[in-house]
């Protein structure tokens, strides 16, 4: 009996160290976006009110890498670090007082951008190099839209579409074309 005991292999319950891990590679997932947000709100070029970073970028990029639900939990938990005081946002800064000040708006809005990319790269949208172009420029104008919507209630309609949305259409472009690009590049290694 001792020598069946022995050889035996490990039984495992079903279900729940898979789940363990499984939930731990989410848990992972997630926490990387978020300091992939956080990384890339540090590479900036300095405007006002609202400074050109490549979080647009890497929030659409999350979003397209981790799917819909991950995707934007990860945002959430990057502002959420952020509103806790952690120097996530641009310039290593954080507080409750970005979510409710001009760029307020574009922070918020970064959860239903990602939610939109992963949702679309869920449905196929992230082969070849059109659609991935698409699914980061309907991104980037959610982004644009409610931030300018919100910056609206601090500057006035007409300043908010010139300071927060004519300025960085260019930029815009140029940020999804690489995401379009940069995802051909790493689609092989990519599930879906």
């Amino acid at each position: 009996m001792a020598a069946t005991l022995l050889s035996s292999p490990p039984r495992v319950p079903q279900g729940g160290a898979a789940r363990l891990s499984s939930r731990t590679a989410r848990g992972l997932a997630v926490l990387a976006g978020s300091l992939v947000l956080a990384a890339s709100a540090q590479i900036a070029v300095p405007g006002f009110p609202v400074p050109t970073t490549m979080q647009s970028l890497a929030v659409l990029a999350v979003g397209m890498a981790l799917g819909s639900r991950l995707g934007a939990a990860s945002v959430l938990l990057y502002l959420a670090e952020g509103a806790s005081g952690l120097p996530m946002f641009a310039n290593f800064t954080g507080s409750l007082a970005h979510l409710a000040g001009p760029t307020g708006g574009y922070l918020i809005s970064f959860v239903p951008a990602a939610w939109l990319a992963g949702r679309l790269a869920e449905s196929g949208w992230r082969r070849g190099l059109v659609r991935p172009f698409l699914v980061y420029g309907l991104g980037h104008v959610l982004i644009l839209a409610m931030g300018a919507a919100w910056l609206a209630f601090f500057v006035g309609a007409p300043q908010a579409l010139a300071l927060g949305v004519m300025p960085f259409v260019l930029g815009s472009v140029v940020k999804s074309l690489l995401g379009a690009a940069a995802g051909q590049a790493v689609a092989p290694f990519i599930r879906g």
